[in-house]
């Protein structure tokens, strides 16, 4: 089953994209994902923080 998920606060940090939405029980997520081609980092966090340091830290793999 695929998610249908409505991104807010979405900021690009580097090649990464962080947004904030909903899961599937109502509560707040935020995620950070990779934009980069054949890179693939893609993570959900609890806090806003979390994603947003993975983001300034990831290093692509893929490139």
């Amino acid at each position: 089953m695929t998610a249908n998920r409505r991104f807010r606060r979405v900021i690009r940090i580097g090649p990464v994209q962080v947004a904030t939405f909903y899961d599937g029980r109502g509560q707040e997520k935020h995620t950070a994902a990779c934009t980069a081609p054949r890179c693939g980092f893609s993570t959900d966090y609890d806090s806003r923080a979390a994603a947003e340091l993975a983001a300034r830290t990831h290093r692509c793999t893929g490139r």
